[in-house]
């Protein structure tokens, strides 16, 4: 019988983690960030002025993503980046920005505005590069949230120490990964069924995708097994986890059989930082919502916006 809660979930530590994300910042440093905001009416509110993001991220590639404000003059804004999942395309975030913040939701490259250059396509972007961590197709799509981040930094209008991390699945790991390569900057992180933690174990444990692409993979290149093990590690949740310093709130379905329940409890154990883990029986890879999202608005406002 499975018991998610107490599952053991091994990943080893490559020797030249930090090494190698170090390299990755410097990549995007040696890039001017060059944003580029265009106001969109016909898509803008009484309540939320809507914008059309360019940046340029790592490697030199231009992504995309949309930036709403609230109207009104109680600038500086606390912010929040919101992440997509592996095969959703971002959303305007203007319900974010109803709610009092300055709010970014990014589209890594792949996405539909953001694939010129780097379109593996989905299913496609797990296995992209796989058996090579330098050239691996998430290294560039990890930090182009990273990225996103710095693009609210030079806002004038947001409040710097005051910037949080919402995602679910792809966008909850995605959370993880850049509060930890960000621990000075990222004040809190709401994580959903967060993906990519324990990679190799999930694709064990489940025959959905994305996790099924590891698995259609090593079948048809068994040789590559080692060189997939030792690529995912350097981009795997629980490796950045001792490294996040932000409040941090999980919320797993005990269902999931995208996301297996286990990995999100290893990275329960695996955060030092303050951590709260909501478990909801009977959900699946929606991991509680709709319901969960007064408790991750809450979660959110309670370090971002105090007193609101």
């Amino acid at each position: 019988m499975r018991d998610p809660k107490n599952a053991v979930v091994e990943v080893e530590l490559p020797d030249d983690f930090d090494d190698f994300w170090a390299a990755g910042l410097a990549d995007c440093a040696s890039h001017p960030l060059d944003p580029v905001l265009t106001e969109l009416p016909a898509l803008s509110t009484d309540r939320v002025i809507v914008h059309d993001l360019r940046y340029t991220s790592y490697g030199g590639l231009r992504v995309a993503g949309w930036y709403t404000v609230p109207r009104g003059p109680s600038a500086p804004y606390p912010a929040l980046v919101t992440i997509p999942g592996y095969i959703s395309e971002p959303t305007i975030p203007k319900e974010w920005s109803e709610l009092g913040y300055a709010a970014l939701a990014v589209a890594p490259r792949g996405k539909l505005r953001s694939n010129e250059l780097f379109n593996p396509g989905y299913p496609g972007l797990l296995t992209h590069n796989i058996a090579d961590p330098q050239t691996y197709g998430y290294r560039g799509f990890y930090l182009d949230v990273v990225r996103a981040v710095e693009v609210l930094l030079e806002r004038p209008e947001v409040d710097s120490s005051r910037i949080g991390l919402q995602g679910s699945s792809q966008g909850g790991g995605l959370g993880i990964s850049t509060a930890a390569l960000m621990p000075d900057v990222i004040r809190c992180v709401a994580a959903g069924a967060p993906y990519l933690c324990g990679i190799m174990t999930a694709a064990t444990l489940t025959r959905s995708y994305p996790y099924e692409e590891i698995n259609e993979y090593l079948r048809l290149h068994p040789e590559d097994a080692g060189r997939v093990r030792e690529t995912v590690a350097y981009y795997d949740g629980l490796n950045f986890a001792p490294k996040v310093r932000a409040p941090t709130l999980l919320y797993v379905g005990m269902e999931d059989d995208v996301c297996p329940p286990e990995t999100g409890f290893a990275l329960r154990r695996a955060l030092t930082c303050e951590t709260t883990l909501h478990a909801y029986p009977h959900c699946a890879h929606h991991a509680g919502l709709p319901g969960v999202l007064r408790i991750v608005e809450d979660f959110l406002a309670a370090h971002l916006t105090p007193g609101r």
